[in-house]
């Protein structure tokens, strides 16, 4: 195994240090428990966003802390659920009256967990469960389908309605629509590997890849000999599009992922692909988002997502937003 790191059990914490130190004239993070939070405090009467999950999948969460996005963030080890007491720390301390807007991928440790945290809390709370992955109904980490890239949207979307004075339950119904206009599949070249496992996650043949993979290295719908990009995507595309029914002419939002180890010119090519299957089906590319954003790890792969827009989803998608990994529109 070859990782800049020191030791396993230093690893997060190191990490967010480094954080901390490069953005912090935006985020503020804490430790024991670890959390990460805007660095100025929430505005009063602002509905309070908080995510997480494992670490490893950066910047998806932490770097999504700030302004137009979330306003806490809560790391669990490398693919491990944070835990409630940091879901309960920072809670306590971002929210300022409004209510807590909790947006949980759909992996049965972080449901439980944030769950516990939400029963714990003595101020009004809701919850967002994203589930957008269409390749599979089942894994070894759900019931129901997974969370994945678009929680990256429902983090955009739904945090520009907090930002501009959104209630808690109009916060939670937009954070609904969003996911359930949204869909999402990933392929896999390679595995990751946890750095407390030290080896990796799955093994995939120089000729092999794992089509539906999940963020964790969850196994797919199936194993297969590597194809063409377009022929990937076309697939990857063909499975949202079964599932998502977007009609003819209709806006959607086009968001290729990096899972953390494709170079940026693949997913610009991934892109290129997508764009002349959607143009041939009549369906409208209104806003685009490409890059490394829900990762895993050192993972060779990439994801597509397709969110179906309207003028709400449009307006607050294009909206101003600042945080480490976002910026526009400031």
């Amino acid at each position: 195994m070859k990782k800049f790191m020191n030791s396993a059990d230093d690893f997060l914490k190191e990490s967010l240090q480094g954080f901390g130190a490069a953005h912090e004239d935006i985020v503020s993070c804490y430790y024991d428990p670890n959390f990460i939070t805007r660095s100025s405090p929430t505005k009063d009467g602002k509905v309070a966003l908080i995510s997480g999950g494992g670490s490893g999948h950066e910047p998806m969460h932490g770097g999504l802390v700030g302004h137009g996005m979330l306003d806490a963030a809560c790391p669990g080890f490398v693919f491990s659920s944070p835990t409630p007491d940091q879901m309960l720390a920072a809670s306590e301390k971002v929210d300022s009256g409004a209510g807590v807007l909790f947006i949980v991928k759909n992996y049965s440790g972080d449901v439980m967990n944030f769950e516990m945290a939400a029963e714990m809390m003595s101020g009004p709370n809701a919850s967002v469960l994203t589930n957008d992955d269409v390749a599979v109904e089942d894994s070894s980490f759900t019931t129901g389908r997974r969370g994945v890239a678009a929680t990256v949207l429902v983090e955009k979307i739904v945090g520009s309605l907090a930002e501009s004075g959104g209630s808690l339950q109009e916060c939670k119904a937009l954070g609904d629509k969003v996911n359930t206009n949204s869909g999402s599949m990933g392929v896999a070249f390679s595995s990751c590997t946890v750095p407390a496992a030290g080896k990796p996650t799955f093994e995939l043949g120089a000729d092999e890849m794992e089509f539906g993979v999940g963020i964790h290295g969850e196994p797919g719908r199936r194993r297969d000999k590597v194809k063409s990009a377009q022929e990937i995507t076309n697939e990857l595309l063909e499975a949202i599009i079964e599932d998502l029914k977007p009609e003819n002419n209709e806006d959607i939002l086009l968001f290729v992922n990096g899972m953390g180890g494709t170079p940026l010119t693949e997913l610009y090519l991934i892109y290129d692909n997508a764009k002349k299957l959607l143009d041939g089906k009549n369906i409208k590319i209104a806003r685009s988002l490409v890059g490394n954003y829900c990762t895993s790890l050192e993972m060779q792969g990439a994801s597509i997502t397709l969110t179906k827009l309207d003028q709400e989803l449009v307006k607050h998608w294009d909206s101003a937003v600042h945080t480490a990994a976002m910026r526009w529109g400031m």
